[in-house]
């Protein structure tokens, strides 16, 4: 494992699902070699219950979780991401703001589990398996060897994650 501590930013557009979980779940799984962040471009200025739910049965941490533009992480003074990764393609066909730190990106788009409608279970459980393909890809980033691993490897593995189970987006298309 990586002897450094890596910043990485989750990008949705509203930042009330798949980022916010993304967050949740590195904070937890990469605790002692990654800080986790998520924003928006357009956010939705709360964090959708179901995906607080769907964290809260997976001891997964809530706390601190809300919705917040992706313009706070580009002002100075912000921290500086290593790695960046869209989660929704709206997200990802936006000009984002340009991240200090050149951080490595891509894009690891989901069916927003936000938008499906049905009952209270259905619903749920659109948020369990976005959460399930969101901790699957988490898994194999941090199997990752960041350490000693190249930067072109590198890349190509961060955007081979976006192409796994659950895929939107033309397969995996870079952010």
């Amino acid at each position: 494992m990586p002897d450094r501590v890596y910043n990485v930013l989750f990008l949705c557009t509203g930042n009330s699902a798949r980022s916010i979980m993304a967050e949740s779940i590195l904070r937890k799984d990469g605790a002692a070699h990654f800080r986790a962040f998520s924003a928006g471009s357009h956010p939705k200025g709360a964090v959708n219950p179901f995906a607080l739910k769907v964290l809260e049965n997976n001891d997964y941490p809530i706390e601190g979780l809300h919705s917040k533009n992706w313009d706070e992480f580009a002002q100075p003074g912000a921290p500086e991401m290593d790695f960046v990764f869209t989660l929704c393609d709206h997200a990802a066909a936006e000009v984002c703001p340009v991240w200090p730190g050149q951080p490595m990106t891509a894009h690891w788009g989901l069916e927003d589990p936000a938008a499906v409608e049905g009952t209270d279970i259905e619903k749920e459980k659109a948020f369990v398996q976005a959460g399930k393909y969101i901790r699957n890809r988490l898994s194999v980033f941090l199997s990752l060897p960041l350490a000693s691993i190249d930067k072109m490897t590198l890349d190509k593995r961060l955007h081979d994650i976006g192409r796994m189970e659950g895929a939107t987006f033309g397969q995996g298309k870079t952010a």
